[in-house]
């Protein structure tokens, strides 16, 4: 599909899915639960100040955004990872994106040289993954390592269990937390191990924290709130953070890249080439979005009545487990492929298989893709329709695959 070095790129993960159910008649009238797509009315104050800077379309904005962009980001990045006021400086320590995926996708360039240890750099990545870290890692030349993520490693990536050969070698490594697609939070330990083995290796940790304020119970701890503790600096972190799961706002295309001031510098340098600037009237909509926190309590209550009436439905089954954060099920049923066509035949119901967000450990053995008994289930719908999908759901696996 792709030339050269993406030449090892699947297809995605949702071009997979469209081949398994497209050409399949479904069961009932369709209801997906497919794409982490947040539903809901955008908050007034966001559609308020789209429309007050609708004018500034018309004008190029910085690459590194608006002064009051940079307060708001600055800000809320403080308060939410509980920082010192002097720890971050607006003017080195955020930049806006255009989503996260930019700033995911971009982010290996800047710390890949051609070689490490006299061979090809490696970035690492947790297996199952977000798919834009594979075709990150592959277009900037270096090699991506999957590390599984299973129940055996409370479904995180253990890295320092990786040959002293490989961690030589690497530039990078992407943790997602809470993680997409198991809804797993690292603590303050995992962060600590995570960043002792950066510095001994010397290698740069991107911490994908877009679902930092989706969670259940204990509000997870930041990359960089550890990541200060043990340093008194932000050096080799780079932490990307999201409206569109925040805020449920995917729309709208915003998000903050934040971390190591001289890593925020190249990074600032790089999007000055290979990254489009923000707009300005989203700039000062999502400035806006930053600063207030009641539409992002509403937001997580929303998504614990979800889950509560995801245990309260499909709780008895076996391979169910409330995740710590993020708005996906992983829910374990054998066989993920299976499973999702027969929920399309009988129940009109699309969903994820896991193998796809997933690679096999062992080329040609399936069952050792850590995504391979697993559906994502991602409640993003209103109440009434997650409750009746989730009915139908239970009643169908209750059959067997």
């Amino acid at each position: 599909m792709f030339p050269g070095r993406l030449a090892a790129l699947p297809p995605s993960s949702f071009a997979m899915l469209s081949t398994l159910l497209d050409s399949e008649k479904p069961g009932a009238p369709v209801v997906s639960l497919s794409v982490g797509d947040p539903r809901g009315t955008p908050p007034p104050f966001v559609m308020a100040a789209l429309s007050e800077h609708a004018g500034e379309f018309g004008e190029y904005p910085a690459v590194n955004g608006t002064k009051d962009w940079r307060e708001a980001a600055a800000g809320w990045v403080r308060r939410r990872f509980e920082l010192p006021e002097d720890s971050i400086d607006p003017d080195k320590h955020v930049l806006p994106l255009n989503g996260t995926r930019e700033g995911l996708f971009l982010a290996p360039y800047i710390v890949t040289p051609e070689t490490k240890a006299g061979a090809r750099p490696v970035i690492l990545l947790p297996n199952p993954f977000y798919q834009c870290y594979s075709a990150a890692i592959l277009a900037c030349g270096a090699e991506p390592v999957f590390v599984p993520a299973t129940a055996a490693t409370n479904f995180l990536p253990d890295y320092a269990a990786l040959p002293k050969a490989t961690l030589e070698r690497t530039v990078a490594a992407y943790l997602c937390s809470p993680s997409n697609p198991e809804g797993a939070v690292a603590d303050d330990a995992y962060w600590r191990k995570l960043f002792a083995l950066a510095d001994r290796y010397e290698f740069t940790v991107f911490a994908d924290e877009c679902y930092a304020d989706i969670y259940f119970g204990q509000k997870p701890v930041g990359a960089l709130t550890v990541r200060h503790a043990m340093t008194g600096d932000f050096s080799r972190l780079l932490t990307f953070h999201s409206l569109s799961k925040r805020s449920a706002l995917p729309g709208l295309r915003s998000g903050i890249v934040a971390g190591d001031a001289r890593l925020m510098a190249t990074f600032r340098q790089w999007r000055n080439y290979a990254g489009p600037q923000v707009p300005m009237p989203i700039l000062a909509a999502s400035a806006a979005a930053w600063r207030d926190e009641d539409h992002v309590a509403a937001n997580r209550e929303t998504y614990r009545q979800r889950f509560e009436e995801a245990r309260r439905v499909i709780g008895n089954h076996a391979g169910f487990r409330m995740p710590a954060g993020g708005f996906f099920l992983w829910l374990d049923v054998g066989n993920g492929e299976a499973a999702a066509l027969k929920l399309w035949r009988e129940g009109g119901i699309r969903v994820l298989p896991g193998a796809y967000m997933g690679r096999e450990i062992l080329p040609g053995k399936p069952q050792s893709n850590p995504g391979f008994s697993f559906l994502r289930v991602a409640l993003v719908s209103d109440l009434s329709t997650i409750r009746t999908a989730l009915q139908r759901m239970g009643e169908i696996l209750s059959g067997g695959i």
